[in-house]
């Protein structure tokens, strides 16, 4: 069996301490990646509200013109 000695931990601990660097950069890189798709997902959400509140005036406007028109089905 091969004597442990000083320099081999010292190797060993580069190795792991390079390996740790190199997950943490990964990290950095997944978190900006996860930033960036939460800004695009709030982004979204706001584009679908806008859509959806465009939508409640059309429906407010078209039933106002039809009680104008008086052919609305529902009596009012």
């Amino acid at each position: 069996m091969a004597e442990v000695t000083q320099e081999l931990i010292y190797e060993v601990l580069k190795q792991i301490q390079s390996d740790v660097r190199g997950l943490k950069e990964g990290q950095r890189e997944h978190s900006a990646a996860l930033n960036a798709l939460r800004t695009h997902l709030v982004a979204l959400q706001q584009d679908v509200q806008n859509l959806y509140s465009i939508g409640v005036r059309h429906d407010e406007r078209l039933e106002r013109i039809e009680r104008r028109l008086e052919i609305s089905e529902v009596p009012v």
